[in-house]
């Protein structure tokens, strides 16, 4: 039989020590710190870091535009709400003033067709007496 189709057992050991040992190489290659490839990854991770942190303070600076956008059209809101209100209370308060001044006037016709009535009934009964 051939020996690469059917490894023996102290084959498939040193294969697996030697896979073992390429890996433990591979991953101290990884951790020095001079190493080129870790010097690369690291700044590419600082540089997304900081691209993120970034793209958050212009998030939280166009938040903080946009609530200052919001308060200041509120307060253009509320300055129309109070000017509208004072609006109204003039045009109600303009309207009362008509309204007593209507009624002054109606109670002035009144009293002169009342007082008109009464000379006309004092006139009469003073003809009336002259008859006799």
């Amino acid at each position: 039989m051939n020996n690469r189709s059917n490894p023996t057992f102290r084959d498939r050991l040193s294969h697996s020590s030697d896979a073992k040992s390429a890996m433990l190489a591979k991953f101290k290659r990884a951790q020095d710190p001079d190493n080129p490839g870790a010097v690369e990854k690291r700044r590419q991770r600082e540089a997304v870091v900081e691209a993120r942190a970034e793209r958050a303070a212009q998030r939280e600076a166009a938040r903080q535009q946009h609530e200052r956008e919001l308060a200041r059209q509120a307060a253009l809101a509320a300055e129309a709400a109070a000017e509208a209100e004072r609006a109204a209370a003039k045009q109600i308060a303009r309207e009362a003033a008509e309204q007593v001044e209507r009624e002054a006037a109606l109670k002035a016709e009144q009293k002169a067709a009342r007082d008109a009535r009464y000379a006309a009934r004092k006139a009469a009964k003073k003809e009336r007496r002259r008859g006799y």
